[in-house]
């Protein structure tokens, strides 16, 4: 069942002063899972694929899972963490949810930490990116992906094919500065060099005049990240500026040419080389499946945020099904660790020790297929771990 609720800020203040004394709901015939996702604003695309795939999850598997009931409580936090945080407050103290689910950006999943901390209930992190996040709260498991995964990988890839001189354009917060820093490490200790560096605000950014200065550097290539949802507006103002007529290459981890909206992109994107955990033309008869149930239940195709979604909804199933309903958050979290499954992305896990997610990363290139623009896998790093911790 999916309960829409908008925001109390009354209830929000009176839920503070009496967060310490929460206690979850006992087992009870419904389980409750708070879904914080930005619903409006410039990450709304990552919500609405969140949403749907959660959606999709419970359609196939249905709404009851070790005899108990499970509700949806979706609040819209515009990924604004002084929102998200209210919106955290008010499903644990008001709704008395079992589960902290979603957060579409690093701040929102990290002003929601404490509170997952201080009630003890699982937070399933199922969007943002940054290493850090999981070190937060005992709490915290993730099942989309950490940006050291990705920029390391892409940072070697492009060393030992052939581009030697780089731009790098990443959103000024903390994923960016992730992929930033991971890219940077690999890419310069196998040769190459980083000629421009910008950083480019998160809410609403104008890359015109930053594209112009990294056209002026003459770059093989540009390494990009932005968050989901940005990467067509980039595009955009890469075609324009004529950078794609210049010769310069676009690659970077695979946010930038998320499958919702790359094939609205056009033909300046093809050739964008990535390394990612998904993509909707992944070989994999399950894939093929996930997709062909998204694209008829919602009328477009799912992108790597609606995959972390439906996975993300498995890992709670799968833990209350091993707790036998039990939803105290310390047996549903050690529940969690170990897991192991077949996902459309291909198989993954759930690090006992970090919590973290373990999955492999595909190089992509994007490419026409019947008339579509698809990102192409063709290499595969297998049960790729999170760098930014296994490096400590």
């Amino acid at each position: 069942m999916f309960v829409r609720k908008p925001f109390s800020w009354a209830a929000a203040v009176a839920a503070i002063s009496g967060l310490a004394a929460v206690v979850p709901a006992k087992a009870q015939d419904t389980v409750k899972v708070g879904l914080i996702l930005p619903m409006t604003g410039g990450q709304a695309s990552t919500g609405k694929q969140i949403e749907n795939a959660i959606k999709l999850y419970m359609q196939q598997k249905g709404d009851t899972i070790a005899g108990k009931k499970i509700e949806i409580i979706l609040k819209d936090d515009a990924a604004i963490p002084d929102k998200t945080k209210t919106a955290a407050q008010e499903l644990i103290v008001n709704d008395k949810v079992n589960f902290i689910a979603g957060f579409g950006v690093t701040p929102a999943a990290l002003a929601a930490a404490p509170l997952a901390t201080q009630a003890k209930i699982p937070e399933v992190v199922m969007a943002a990116g940054t290493s850090i996040i999981t070190e937060r709260s005992p709490y915290i498991v993730r099942t989309s992906f950490t940006l050291a995964q990705s920029s390391t990988i892409i940072g070697d890839w492009a060393v030992k094919n052939g581009i030697k001189k780089v731009a790098t354009l990443t959103s000024d917060y903390a994923p960016g500065n992730d992929a930033l820093n991971f890219f940077k490490q690999h890419f310069t200790a196998g040769g190459g060099a980083v000629v421009e560096e910008v950083k480019v605000p998160l809410q609403n950014p104008d890359f015109a005049p930053f594209l112009q200065r990294m056209k002026d550097a003459k770059p093989d290539a540009i390494f990009v990240f932005v968050p989901a949802g940005q990467g067509g507006n980039f595009m955009k103002q890469y075609a324009e500026r004529g950078l794609d007529k210049a010769g310069i290459k676009v690659i970077g981890p695979g946010d930038v040419t998320d499958d919702d909206l790359l094939n609205n992109m056009g033909d300046a994107v093809l050739g964008t080389v990535t390394a990612h955990l998904y993509s909707a033309a992944h070989p994999s008869q399950m894939n093929k499946d996930f997709v062909a149930a998204y694209k008829k239940a919602f009328g477009n195709r799912p992108g790597f945020m609606a995959v972390s979604g439906y996975d993300g909804m498995h890992l709670i199933y799968e833990a209350l099904k091993k707790t036998g309903g039990d939803t105290n958050g310390d047996k549903l979290i050690e529940a969690m660790k170990g897991q192991k499954w077949e996902s459309p992305r291909g198989p993954i896990s759930i690090d006992p020790e970090t919590r973290d997610i373990v999955q492999n990363i595909y190089i992509r290139k994007v490419e026409k297929v019947d008339g579509e623009l698809y990102n192409v896998e063709f290499a595969t790093f297998e049960a790729v771990k999170d760098l930014g911790k296994t490096k400590k």
